[in-house]
């Protein structure tokens, strides 16, 4: 590739040089480092005027700096006269906080899209952006590439029954992800809602009433077993009765599902506040309410404080009885949400593995040793678009899909002056 030039930041180096090997150029050098009162230096070894810039810079652990080193580096390629600028970020920072989550929050993914356009980036290309809307705070071309076709081949080619398997998304907000991934495989989808704003009168009231419907259910099935000389089929059809409504519900205590029986402790579910005796915070739910500020399509279950997440309602709604289980996402940071809706899957619902699949593994903290642990996850799949340490590439549930070959094509493309709606539209030929 002539009057090309291609940087590899220091967030994810692997990554750099696996996209650099596919497009069968060398890394551009450069000298990227910190001075010691941690201050950031970056120094660009060869000339870039006049040529096709572009920086490969994910997130990461440290993020902050090498946002900064990012930045840096682009304005030095706009001093050194380049003709064109392209951010290359397969794992976009800050895109959770792509919203004004509180009253007086930031919307800080604009804030860096600001940063970007300003230190003199011309095109952005990212991969599965948190939020589709982030594409509208940039004022130059945004490319947002999918990595749902490679997760949907890794699919076709492992797991079992395909045909048969449901993908689900564990809250409201990915269901268009969701949807999307489902009918490119032409099979069946489902989706978890976990309820945070329900009481202790309302698991009572909840339990009394499942209680009572089955034992509707159970005096109808009795009556028709008396009518009935065969004994097994008739447990069948009790079972695909109480199973197969459609909407199944458990309770989900720090973050496991628990049976209706389970009681708490008390202390476990008094508010924080409360027990340190501070002056109550003034009570979120009215956010909830018609005109309210609250956003179930985009909620973050795992964002909030530990005495708003004690106890819960999680509701499946769809069928996956004795059905391979695809939970999917587009970055898996905490455990907590996957855990529940696994659990709740195979112990409540009837499913046979659990597959726990994203975009982005982020991994933070033991987030990636909690879902090992669990014995109702069978396998974790991700894309390398962020950096893994050698300790959780060795984890046995982790598998990794390389996507170094679609940010090459979309390089390559993008410099000849290709349309690149290919790697859009390849979705939905799967």
């Amino acid at each position: 590739m002539r009057k090309c030039k291609v940087f590899v930041g220091n967030s994810h180096p692997e990554l750099g040089a696996l996209i650099c090997s596919k497009l069968g150029v060398e890394p551009a050098p450069c000298t990227l480092k910190k001075f010691a009162n941690g201050e950031t230096s970056v120094q660009i070894g060869v000339s870039v005027r006049d040529e096709d810039v572009y920086v490969i810079q994910s997130g990461s652990g440290d993020i902050n700096d090498h946002i900064m080193e990012l930045l840096i580096l682009i304005s030095a390629c706009k001093g050194g006269s380049a003709k064109k600028i392209t951010a290359v970020l397969p794992q976009f920072p800050y895109s959770k906080q792509s919203k004004m989550k509180k009253h007086r929050g930031a919307i800080t993914a604009r804030m860096l899209a600001n940063l970007l356009v300003m230190a003199g980036a011309d095109h952005i290309v990212s991969m599965d952006l948190h939020a589709s809307q982030m594409q509208g705070f940039f004022s130059k071309p945004v490319d947002n590439l999918y990595g749902a076709p490679s997760l949907a081949k890794w699919i076709r080619e492992n797991v079992d029954n395909v045909q048969d398997a449901v993908v689900v998304s564990k809250n409201p907000g990915g269901t268009k992800r969701v949807t999307a991934l489902a009918d490119a495989l032409k099979i069946n989808f489902a989706m978890i809602h976990t309820d945070r704003r329900r009481n202790e009168d309302f698991y009572a009231q909840k339990r009394a009433q499942k209680e009572k419907e089955l034992k509707i259910r159970r005096q109808s099935i009795a009556r028709e077993r008396r009518r009935s000389s065969n004994k097994r089929e008739d447990e069948d059809e009790e079972e695909n009765i109480i199973l197969s409504n459609g909407l199944q519900t458990a309770r989900v205590i720090q973050g496991h599902v628990v049976d209706d029986d389970y009681i708490a402790e008390e202390s476990a579910v008094e508010d924080d506040s409360v027990v340190s005796g501070e002056e109550p915070i003034a009570n979120d739910h009215a956010s909830y309410a018609l005109g309210g500020t609250y956003d179930a399509a985009d909620s973050d279950e795992d964002d909030e404080p530990s005495h708003l997440a004690q106890e819960k309602l999680i509701t499946l709604v769809g069928n996956v009885k004795d059905r391979s289980v695809i939970i999917l996402d587009d970055l898996i940071d905490r455990p907590g949400s996957f855990i529940s809706a696994a659990e709740h899957c195979r112990l409540n619902c009837g499913a046979k593995k659990v597959y726990v699949i994203a975009t982005h593994g982020l991994f933070i903290d033991d987030c990636l040793e909690q879902l090992n642990a669990s014995p109702y996850i069978d396998q974790i799949v991700v894309t390398n678009t962020y950096p893994l340490t050698p300790e959780k590439k060795a984890c046995l549930k982790l598998t990794t899909i390389d996507v170094a070959p679609i940010f090459a094509e979309c390089i390559r493309r993008d410099h000849y002056g290709e349309s690149i709606s290919v790697l859009f539209d390849s979705l939905a030929s799967l």
